[in-house]
Protein backbone atom coordinates (compact mmCIF):
# COMPACT_ATOMS: atom_id res chain seq x y z
CA UNK A 1 0.00 0.00 0.00
CA UNK A 2 1.63 3.37 -0.66
CA UNK A 3 1.78 5.22 2.48
CA UNK A 4 2.00 9.00 3.01
CA UNK A 5 5.95 8.71 4.33
CA UNK A 6 6.68 6.33 1.41
CA UNK A 7 5.20 7.31 -1.42
CA UNK A 8 7.35 9.49 -3.64
CA UNK A 9 6.93 12.25 -6.49
CA UNK A 10 7.49 10.09 -9.26
CA UNK A 11 4.37 7.61 -7.89
CA UNK A 12 2.38 10.41 -7.61
CA UNK A 13 2.99 11.59 -11.61
CA UNK A 14 2.34 8.07 -12.53
CA UNK A 15 -0.99 7.38 -10.47
CA UNK A 16 -4.21 7.32 -12.48
CA UNK A 17 -7.58 9.72 -10.57
CA UNK A 18 -8.91 6.39 -9.48
CA UNK A 19 -5.95 5.42 -7.64
CA UNK A 20 -5.43 8.66 -6.13
CA UNK A 21 -8.39 8.98 -5.18
CA UNK A 22 -8.28 5.58 -3.03
CA UNK A 23 -5.14 7.01 -0.67
CA UNK A 24 -6.10 7.14 2.58
CA UNK A 25 -5.12 10.91 2.70
CA UNK A 26 -5.30 14.41 0.83
CA UNK A 27 -3.43 14.49 -2.24
CA UNK A 28 -3.35 18.39 -3.97
CA UNK A 29 -1.59 18.80 -7.00
CA UNK A 30 -0.70 22.26 -7.46
CA UNK A 31 0.64 24.14 -11.41
CA UNK A 32 3.82 25.82 -10.77
CA UNK A 33 1.54 29.21 -10.54
CA UNK A 34 -0.90 27.47 -7.76
CA UNK A 35 -3.63 26.26 -9.61
CA UNK A 36 -5.87 23.13 -8.49
CA UNK A 37 -4.89 20.46 -11.02
CA UNK A 38 -5.53 17.69 -8.99
CA UNK A 39 -7.82 17.15 -5.55
CA UNK A 40 -8.51 13.66 -4.61
CA UNK A 41 -11.76 12.00 -3.07
CA UNK A 42 -10.22 11.91 0.26
CA UNK A 43 -8.91 15.45 0.43
CA UNK A 44 -12.40 16.78 -0.71
CA UNK A 45 -14.26 14.34 1.51
CA UNK A 46 -12.31 15.34 4.63
CA UNK A 47 -12.04 19.27 3.81
CA UNK A 48 -15.95 18.89 2.80
CA UNK A 49 -15.59 21.16 -0.45
CA UNK A 50 -16.56 19.87 -3.70
CA UNK A 51 -13.70 18.76 -6.00
CA UNK A 52 -15.69 20.35 -8.75
CA UNK A 53 -15.37 23.84 -6.88
CA UNK A 54 -11.87 23.74 -5.82
CA UNK A 55 -10.16 22.29 -9.43
CA UNK A 56 -8.57 25.16 -11.33
CA UNK A 57 -8.73 27.75 -8.42
CA UNK A 58 -5.22 29.24 -6.90
CA UNK A 59 -4.94 26.84 -3.92
CA UNK A 60 -3.53 29.48 -1.52
CA UNK A 61 -5.91 32.31 -2.06
CA UNK A 62 -8.96 30.94 -2.57
CA UNK A 63 -8.98 27.28 -0.94
CA UNK A 64 -6.12 27.02 1.62
CA UNK A 65 -5.45 30.71 2.79
CA UNK A 66 -3.82 29.22 5.99
CA UNK A 67 -0.92 27.89 4.15
CA UNK A 68 -0.49 30.95 1.93
CA UNK A 69 2.72 32.05 4.47
CA UNK A 70 6.64 30.92 4.72
CA UNK A 71 6.01 27.47 5.71
CA UNK A 72 3.79 26.17 3.37
CA UNK A 73 3.24 28.25 -0.11
CA UNK A 74 6.71 30.24 0.28
CA UNK A 75 8.50 27.09 0.29
CA UNK A 76 7.18 25.58 -2.62
CA UNK A 77 7.71 28.73 -3.85
CA UNK A 78 11.35 29.16 -3.06
CA UNK A 79 12.82 25.93 -3.54
CA UNK A 80 13.47 24.06 -6.55
CA UNK A 81 13.34 20.41 -4.41
CA UNK A 82 11.63 19.49 -1.74
CA UNK A 83 10.23 16.13 -0.01
CA UNK A 84 9.18 17.28 3.69
CA UNK A 85 7.17 16.29 6.00
CA UNK A 86 5.81 19.16 8.43
CA UNK A 87 3.09 19.17 11.51
CA UNK A 88 1.04 22.07 11.00
CA UNK A 89 -2.30 23.52 12.07
CA UNK A 90 -5.52 23.60 9.38
CA UNK A 91 -7.63 26.39 10.76
CA UNK A 92 -9.85 27.83 7.49
CA UNK A 93 -13.51 27.22 7.39
CA UNK A 94 -13.23 24.65 10.61
CA UNK A 95 -11.70 24.41 13.92
CA UNK A 96 -8.12 24.33 14.13
CA UNK A 97 -7.06 20.90 13.25
CA UNK A 98 -3.57 19.24 13.72
CA UNK A 99 -2.18 17.55 10.45
CA UNK A 100 0.83 16.31 8.87
CA UNK A 101 2.10 18.11 5.66
CA UNK A 102 4.32 16.51 2.96
CA UNK A 103 5.64 19.16 0.41
CA UNK A 104 6.96 17.52 -2.69
CA UNK A 105 8.55 19.65 -5.69
CA UNK A 106 11.00 18.43 -8.37
CA UNK A 107 12.84 20.51 -10.94
CA UNK A 108 12.04 18.07 -13.68
CA UNK A 109 8.26 18.40 -13.04
CA UNK A 110 5.45 20.71 -13.93
CA UNK A 111 3.58 19.94 -10.58
CA UNK A 112 3.92 20.29 -6.89
CA UNK A 113 2.35 18.10 -4.28
CA UNK A 114 0.58 18.42 -0.93
CA UNK A 115 0.05 15.62 0.80
CA UNK A 116 -2.59 15.97 3.80
CA UNK A 117 -2.69 13.23 6.21
CA UNK A 118 -5.22 13.87 9.24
Amino acid sequence: MLTFEAISLDMLLTLEADQLDALPFGVVGLSLAGIVEIYNATEAQLAGLQRETVLGTHYFSVTAQCMNNFMVAQRLEDEAEIDEIIDYVLTLRMRPTPVRLRLLKAPQTDRRYILIQR
